[in-house]
């Protein structure tokens, strides 16, 4: 359903809202909304552009809100696509999952249930939704970006028939790798960052030393009443894999004491520290990270706790102090005031053991719908070992590997989605689009 349309400078908007099953295995069951704003270039909305599907990566994220032009891929792609930015089920203003969602149900294995009609299963089921009911049913290219191309090694599982190609930024899954196999490569990675972080700004090590010293020995409060504990300072670190999240750290911790004595912290620092680690805009994040690895049965049991006293390196007591990567842990579904509605949920989540395989190894090595990815060598978030292996079981695919971006390449520069593009064509990509050679120049 079309609900809005209207024009921002540089671009057509159009937002449609539409209803799907919560569970798509019970079609007649309860419904949710999912929504998808639908973007395009005003001078040319009267043509009938290739459609261009973004997969945000997540899990639990919304799609970017086109601001000043949008991410520079965005810029890169109006020039020949009708751009649909989803809103992924459970964020932005498709049905949402926060505190008040959670706080309904009775229990934690009520909560859990709920929660596993949000992963990527049944987000690639309302992708065909929107594709069969909304844009003509034509195949359409999609742009997976970080967990977006875990959604694309499901969409080709499960929908090929509705691709026409595929661009995978940083986001190529291990076919079959555990959490536990997940979390033991991502650890040295982040440790890797870290001593990338103390090479560039040396003088951080004293400092944040002295910050978690300080936040050890007294009762320090964060503005929504939250304690500071180090173990959530050192979440801070999931910013370490992005460009520039060195600098952001940096001088989130010039700032952190408001004398120079250094007796208090600023209400800078604490209101900034809040915000970094609060999930108050996407806890969906939090809860449903680890379940993204669960695969057939077998719980993910929080990995990311279990694997890491084998890295002693990141203990809170440790000095320098290790800042941590994305991983969740239970005990910020206790200590995180927007994330304790959620508390009985994940625990019953994380013991959850009938997660259905999210990939076909069978569909995906003899896939043919064209798929360029680019692997990002010191990618702190997915492993580019695993990333490769997954390439060579993935027909059709061009990988490019560079040390050139962070994770989040595609935004920082137009030129990764431009790579990309280029490389699907060299191939003679996209397949079955009406209109591709006088349309893709």
């Amino acid at each position: 359903m079309l609900v809005s349309e209207y024009t921002i400078p540089g671009i057509c908007v159009r937002d449609h809202l539409v209803d799907v099953p919560l569970d798509w295995k019970k079609p007649d069951g309860a419904t949710i909304k999912v929504f998808a704003r639908e973007v395009c270039d005003p001078s040319r909305n009267r043509e009938t552009l290739p459609v261009l599907l973004f997969l945000q990566g997540g899990p639990g994220g919304k799609s970017p809100r086109p601001v000043g032009g949008g991410p520079s891929w965005l810029s890169e792609a109006l020039k020949n696509y009708r751009v649909v930015l989803l809103d992924q089920r459970g964020t932005g203003r498709s049905t949402r999952i926060e505190s008040a969602t959670m706080a309904v149900f009775a229990d934690g294995n009520a909560g859990a249930r709920y929660l596993s009609h949000f992963r990527a299963d049944s987000i690639i089921a309302d992708c065909e939704h929107l594709r069969k009911t909304v844009f003509g049913g034509a195949r359409w290219e999609t742009l997976g970006q970080s967990y977006g191309g875990f959604l694309t090694l499901t969409y080709l599982s499960r929908a090929p028939e509705g691709l026409a190609a595929c661009y995978v930024t940083g986001g190529l899954a291990g076919l079959s790798a555990s959490a536990d196999d997940v979390y033991r490569r991502t650890y040295p990675r982040v440790a890797a960052k870290n001593r990338e972080y103390y090479k560039r700004y040396p003088d951080d090590r004293d400092r944040i030393s002295r910050i978690a010293d300080k936040i050890g020995a007294e009762n320090i409060r964060l503005p929504d009443g939250d304690r500071l504990t180090v173990r959530r300072l050192q979440t801070i670190g999931i910013d370490f894999g992005m460009a520039p999240g060195y600098e952001n750290i940096h001088w989130l911790i010039d700032e952190a004491f408001s004398d120079h004595e250094e007796t208090r912290f600023s209400d800078t620092f604490l209101a900034s520290v809040m915000s970094l680690t609060s999930y108050d805009g996407n806890p969906m994040f939090a809860a449903l990270q680890e379940s993204i690895y669960g695969q057939g049965s077998g719980a993910t049991g929080w990995a990311a706790e279990r694997v890491r006293p084998e890295f002693s390196e990141f203990g809170e007591g440790s000095r320098p102090l290790l800042l941590t990567g994305e991983m969740m842990y239970p005990w910020m579904f206790e200590e995180i005031r927007s994330l304790r509605p959620f508390c009985n949920a994940v625990e019953a989540f994380a013991r959850y053991d009938q997660f259905e395989p999210l990939y076909d190894p069978f569909r995906l090595a003899s896939s043919e719908i064209p798929v360029a990815a680019a692997v990002y060598f010191d990618d702190m978030y997915v492993d580019a070992e695993l990333s490769l292996e997954t390439a060579r079981d993935l027909g059709n695919i061009r990988v490019w590997v560079t040390n050139e971006f962070e994770h989040d390449g595609v935004r920082q520069s137009s030129a990764v989605f431009s790579r990309l593009r280029q490389m699907v064509r060299e191939r003679g990509g996209p397949v079955g689009v009406r209109g591709s050679d006088s349309q893709h120049n």
